[in-house]
């Protein structure tokens, strides 16, 4: 059965983006779209038509990244315990540890933000501070609910992102092997939660 045009364009988009990642982490930021394109097996209009400049291009990869990471405060409903959500959250944090692909990109991206401050800027916007954003209003939302006191959500925000990935981050973006277990990190993703909700209970 022949794919309609939104799957084409969606496996052309995904496709784009694996291949960015790939050539951007081997040949830094000043990697021609051409070769992205050619990693990615289309033209580079076709490149150039779904992004038009390389900082829309890094922008997608941070966004794809974070609607990944974050996608547990979104699906939960409330029927979800805040503890549960926040826990699951904190897992997908810390997967990006034990399997940092995505940092990658982030650390070729800090190499070169001083010769590129437009594209920092788009991976700081879409990536960092979008999953602040959407951790922030999660627990807005929990403190409307009644179920946690959240009077600054930012700072909550802040203050559990801290916790969660606390040296693990900097591990990573030096390149240096995660020195915990997966099921160490679920531990400390599970005790994170908890410790939280402690301090913002209401």
């Amino acid at each position: 059965m022949p794919r309609v045009v939104g799957q084409i364009d969606l496996a052309k988009t995904e496709a784009i983006l694996d291949a960015a990642v790939e050539v951007i982490s081997q040949r830094g930021l000043g990697a021609p779209m051409a070769a992205i394109a050619t990693r990615a097996g289309v033209s580079k209009q076709t490149v150039y038509n779904h992004y038009g400049s390389k900082a829309e291009l890094v922008r997608a990869l941070m966004s794809r990244r974070v609607d990944q990471v974050t996608a547990p405060l979104r699906t939960a409903d409330a029927a979800d315990s805040p503890r549960e959500t926040l826990e699951a959250f904190a897992r997908s944090m810390l997967e990006m540890v034990i399997v940092p692909k995505g940092y990658s990109v982030l650390r070729v991206v800090i190499q070169s933000a001083g010769e590129m401050p437009d594209v920092a800027r788009e991976v700081f916007e879409a990536g960092p501070r979008q999953a602040r954003n959407q951790l922030a209003a999660f627990l807005r939302q929990e403190n409307a609910r009644g179920r946690l006191k959240v009077d600054d959500a930012e700072q909550a925000a802040e203050f559990f992102a801290g916790m969660v990935m606390g040296h693990n981050q900097l591990r990573v973006l030096l390149s240096l092997p995660s020195e915990k277990t997966a099921a160490e990190h679920h531990a400390a993703a599970a005790e994170a939660a908890v410790r939280f909700l402690r301090a913002y209970a209401p």
